[in-house]
């Protein structure tokens, strides 16, 4: 592992590297997929540039600065070297191999599931599936202690389950029953568990960035303030490419930057921001480089390789747990299915869909451990067949719990508890049997 001081975010010029160096090279990395081009096929970075439409005047001002697009540090190369000093040349241990492989094929199928689900009628509102993008959530999640904190997106069901909530609360409360993480009132957009600190699931592109740096803050604060030498603990921001734009981004990578938070903010970027594509919204589709920016480390990753991204989370977590301050990941993966299953799906080009599907990321962590020897073909489809009954087992849960009662709904508005405040007569507003009259039966 690379020194303190090899890390030190007021260095940073280039990404930073996890054995410690920075590149300068174009030929000896990979570099960021270019609009103007199509990535080759041998690449295993490509970006969502097919039939992307140029103008003249917008080629001329990408080709006006060819020194925009700097060297990326590989995660491949990192790997490589870290292979060579590895006794054994495995990127894993059985252990964690088949931990790993449990949680993404949970995440797989929990999503399939809720699609039928949907189509059934058994959810309503809008449901964000994560199909495809199993590798970040397993990469970064599996690796934090259960005291670390995640904060994440309307795509969140995923991020629940590998933050350890179990499957038949995270479907109940897709249901919108009583047993579910959030008693039915957050539904697919709005998983919580304080037990297992998930602090959201938030609707708004952007919205949990800032709570995801008040939760870094606490933990800074709790050590430092409050003298609680064992608070090491580390925050996870999760949010896609078209938040990358919105001002909550810049603000928060400055506070974390500017107190050393302990915190990672992870890009998913899955090349689309609901039908507009990366690389046509954003001046400089290299999201990793505004770390730099802002005096911490940026990493750009092969998001749909479980075992790079591991790498990278591993030196990322380690860093803010160390006190050494935050680190932004961007991580390149793909969702399989439409935005939302509201979504058609149609904007996407067939072809870019079925490159990404053939680098399915659960299809490669299962293909590298058989050849590797780490686990068998019966092995690996014991964990499978074990999935398939948790996910019914929580369909049957879920469809079998009750709906919240209506006086639910003035929980958990205001910080009275039962809603409304408390009258002259001393007694709780709502049990005042003329409260409610002539309000519309709900």
């Amino acid at each position: 592992m690379a020194s303190a001081s090899a890390f030190s975010a007021t260095k940073f010029t280039q990404p930073f590297s996890l054995n410690g160096t920075t590149s300068r090279s174009h030929e000896k990395h990979q570099s960021f997929f270019d609009p103007l081009r199509t990535a080759p096929s041998s690449s295993s970075f490509l970006g969502s540039t097919r039939k992307l439409r140029l103008s003249s005047a917008s080629k001329s001002k990408l080709l006006a600065n060819p020194n925009r697009r700097s060297a990326v540090v590989a995660v491949s190369d990192v790997v490589k070297e870290k292979k060579v000093k590895s006794t054994t040349n495995l990127l894993i241990t059985k252990e964690e191999g088949l931990e790993v492989y449990e949680d993404m094929i949970l995440g797989r199928a929990f999503e399939d599931m809720c699609a039928q689900m949907y189509y059934r009628g058994k959810m309503f509102g809008f449901v964000h599936l994560y199909n495809g993008q199993e590798a970040v959530s397993t990469g970064f999640i599996k690796l934090l202690k259960r005291e670390d904190s995640v904060v994440s997106t309307y795509r969140d069901h995923v991020h629940a389950l590998s933050k350890g909530v179990p499957a038949r609360a995270v479907m109940s409360e897709l249901f919108g029953k009583t047993t579910g993480c959030c008693r039915g009132q957050g539904g697919s957009m709005h998983m919580f568990s304080k037990e297992h600190n998930l602090i959201g699931g938030f609707a708004f592109i952007g919205e949990g960035i800032p709570v995801a740096t008040g939760a870094a803050f606490s933990s800074k604060y709790r050590r430092e303030v409050l003298k609680e030498a064992d608070c090491d603990h580390v925050t996870l921001a999760f949010f896609g490419d078209g938040t990358c734009n919105n001002g909550q981004f810049f603000e928060c990578l400055n506070m974390a930057a500017l107190w050393k938070l302990p915190i990672v903010f992870v890009v998913e970027n899955n090349l689309w921001a609901i039908g507009m594509s990366h690389v046509r919204a954003t001046s400089d589709p290299e999201i990793w480089k505004k770390g730099p920016a802002f005096g911490m480390p940026g990493v750009h990753v092969d998001g749909m390789d479980v075992l790079k991204v591991r790498e990278v989370a591993k030196e990322a977590i380690g860093r803010a747990r160390r006190g050494e301050g935050p680190t932004l990941v961007e991580c390149e993966t793909y969702r399989f299915r439409g935005h939302s299953l509201a979504d058609p799906d149609e904007l996407r080009d067939p072809a870019e869909k079925a490159h990404y599907a053939a680098r399915d990321p659960i299809t490669a962590l299962k293909k590298y451990m058989i050849e590797n020897s780490l686990a068998s073909e019966a092995e690996l489809k014991a964990i499978e067949k074990k999935i398939d009954e948790v996910v019914e087992e929580a369909v049957e849960f879920a469809d079998e719990s009750p709906h919240p009662s209506r006086s639910q709904l003035l929980e958990n508005v205001f910080a009275d508890p039962k809603g409304f405040g408390i009258g002259p007569d001393g007694r709780y507003r709502c049990e005042d049997p003329k409260f409610t009259e002539g309000t519309a039966c709900v």
